[in-house]
């Protein structure tokens, strides 16, 4: 990696804690140039804008975000223990970006007004639902899911059971609503994915 990438990068992690805790509208180019150790020059001379920034800072953060959840996913063989694994890693592991999810946090900024991040959201959420959908489509063909159930109630489900009790939490200063919702997703994935083993004669 060149110099400057090198620059780019550490430009994008340190802007990503900035945008992802303050917001898109709270976050002024002196706090970037605060952060960065740089001047106006040297931080547009790698981006044309500070949107182009952000945007950037988000797909930063939402990936850092989404390894922390993905962590360890892919050794659980079981698609019903992988999605309670998926859930598990939500509510114990904190995303390596300061400021807490960056999907909600943008989402609820960028829903007044500011398009490209509102894209950049959306195709997060995207991805989020497809990781889930194609899990319970995976768990059907080997048989570990229910033939009936729905991929996409699930992921509705789940994101919103999940994103919805850390607005709770992050209000409350406790992991009580997230710890709840984490029994509650448990048991709707035990009692409407999990296929039953057929009863012994």
């Amino acid at each position: 990696m060149g110099k400057g990438e090198d620059t780019r990068r550490r430009i994008i992690e340190r802007a990503a804690a900035l945008f992802n805790q303050r917001g898109f509208e709270g976050t002024a180019l002196s706090d970037l140039m605060e952060a960065t150790k740089l001047r106006k020059g040297g931080i547009y001379r790698h981006f044309d804008s500070k949107e182009e920034l952000a945007t950037e800072a988000f797909d930063y953060a939402w990936e850092a975000a989404r390894q922390a959840r993905h962590e360890g996913l892919s050794e659980i063989p079981n698609a019903v223990e992988r999605l309670k694994g998926f859930v598990k890693n939500f509510v114990e592991v904190r995303p390596p970006v300061p400021g807490g999810c960056p999907l909600m946090n943008t989402a609820i900024e960028a829903d007044d007004g500011n398009i490209v991040l509102r894209a950049h959201a959306r195709e997060a959420l995207r991805s989020w639902r497809e990781f889930i959908e194609a899990t319970v489509a995976a768990g059907k063909e080997r048989g570990e899911i229910r033939v009936k159930a729905h991929g996409e109630e699930t992921a509705t489900m789940l994101i919103a059971g999940l994103e919805g009790a850390l607005m709770m939490s992050r209000l409350a200063h406790s992991d009580q609503p997230l710890r709840t919702m984490q029994i509650h997703l448990n048991e709707y994935l035990e009692k409407n994915l999990r296929k039953s083993e057929p009863a012994s004669s």
